[in-house]
């Protein structure tokens, strides 16, 4: 009966990834599998099919378990969504503060400074700021601000879907040596599995060739040649307001902030994005944006006005995809060791009794984390793991599932961004992107390697 979930996962994973000729929403295969998949194993569960398992490795069986087993069931679930509703709020909270900087044209400020209309120049800028903003406010956040920002630059969106999947492999490697810039470093980070330094040391060199590669070969290709259309119709309309520089420097420094809040208080970083909204939104509701600013044009500027110009289905199909990893990794699939494991624990397991090499087996941990979610990968390999805190196997698994997931456009909460604001369709960046993400992802990890097992022989 376990095949049937993992054949709906499937069918579904296939659906999305065949939208275009489909001509079907990715967002609703998203919702059906994971409603689907939960649905059998809500059905099974109770049947006595199969087991489920909880985040802290307890495994529930509803004919031996009966209440006690019903409630893990629950709060597993629970537990899932609650997991999902963090990523869902801190997304909608950072869209929501860019489309206020944006109503308030704060963008034309950062369009300015991007005086050039060379594709290859821009490429650069743009990448060069997707690598450390991201490690500064994290990948999934700088990938909104850019894609944002990208709109402002380029017109004809056939070119601006290069400058945003080139931004998703810079955003995933700037992100992957910072403890804040990545869920799964920032997961490894909490837990003690690395430190903020250690990663910085060892990560850092690795990232930068994973970025820099990609983006060298990208600059000689035909996309990247020549120079950018400009829009003149827009020069009337894209003045700057009074407003302008105030909303810009406002919305990124609380955009900033929000590590610094986590770090402060140890609460989880979508809280601190509720407070940077708030402020934003506060700061928003009583600034003049005009000289003769009148209460009726007030509507023009307000946060209201922004949450209505949000993308829903990408934030619907952010729930769909995670919710049907979470039915998946809740699966009980096997034993291992005596115990009973999910089913993303077991293919870890499997692929690490099959492969000896442990470096190996990270690295298609991280090819994995582009095809199925890169959290619970890394939650499944720091229950396999027993490393101490800033050892090389840590730093390894940090680098591979933080920049791994570029290779597909929904591989990454960057990429998943980026695919529902500028609607990237799956198959155009499997043929067009996917093998300048895995040149990068390949080099880095050749470097990373060299210098840790080969220059060093670190353990």
């Amino acid at each position: 009966m376990e095949s049937i979930i993992i054949l709906i996962f499937v069918i579904g994973y296939l659906s999305i990834t065949l939208e275009h000729p489909l001509k079907l929403d990715k967002t609703v295969p998203a919702l059906i599998m994971a409603a689907l998949i939960w649905a059998m194993l809500a059905i099974g569960f109770h049947a006595g099919w199969y087991d489920v398992i909880d985040t802290h490795e307890r495994a529930f069986s509803f004919l031996t378990g009966g209440e006690v087993a019903e409630e893990g069931f629950e709060n597993t679930l629970l537990h899932h969504l609650g997991k999902t509703a963090e990523i869902l709020i801190f997304l909608i909270g950072a869209m929501t503060i860019v489309e206020i900087i944006d109503l308030h044209r704060g963008f034309e400020i950062l369009k300015g400074a991007v005086n050039t209309r060379s594709k290859r120049k821009l490429l650069w800028i743009i990448g060069i700021l997707a690598f450390i903003l991201s490690a500064i406010i994290d990948n999934l956040t700088a990938t909104i601000v850019l894609v944002t920002l990208l709109r402002k630059l380029i017109h004809v969106r056939e070119e601006r879907l290069w400058y945003a999947a080139m931004v998703v492999i810079a955003a995933n490697a700037g992100g992957a040596w910072s403890p804040i810039g990545d869920v799964t470093t920032t997961m490894l980070w909490i837990a003690d599995k690395v430190t903020a330094l250690g990663l910085i040391e060892y990560v850092v060199l690795p990232s930068i060739v994973c970025f820099l590669l990609p983006f060298l070969v990208a600059s000689y290709l035909k996309p990247f040649r020549g120079k950018i259309q400009m829009d003149t119709t827009e020069d009337t309309v894209a003045e700057r307001l009074l407003s302008s520089k105030t909303m810009l420097f406002l919305g990124l420094g609380m955009i900033v902030s929000v590590p610094v809040f986590k770090t402060l208080t140890h609460l989880p970083p979508y809280m601190g994005m509720m407070l940077a909204l708030g402020v934003v939104w506060l700061v928003s509701e009583y600034i003049h944006p005009e000289e003769d600013f009148s209460k009726e044009r007030r509507h023009l500027y307000s946060a209201h006005k922004a949450l209505s110009r949000i993308e829903i289905s990408s934030i619907l199909f952010f729930l769909g995809i995670l919710m049907a990893v979470a039915g998946l990794e809740s699966l009980v699939y096997g034993v291992v060791n005596g115990e009973e494991v999910g089913t993303l624990r077991y293919l870890a397991e499997v692929l690490q009794a099959t492969i000896p090499n442990q470096d190996v087996v990270v690295m298609l941990l991280g090819v994995f984390s582009a095809i199925i979610d890169n959290v619970p990968l890394v939650a499944a390999s720091m229950g396999m793991y027993e490393s101490p805190t800033d050892s090389v196997l840590w730093h390894f698994i940090a680098y591979s599932a933080g920049t791994g997931g570029s290779m597909l456009i929904i591989g990454s909460a960057a990429g998943v961004a980026a695919m529902g604001m500028e609607r990237i369709d799956f198959i155009w960046y499997l043929k067009k992107i996917a093998w300048l993400a895995f040149i990068g992802f390949a080099a880095g990890a050749g470097v990373f390697l060299l210098f840790e097992r080969v220059l060093f022989h670190n353990a």
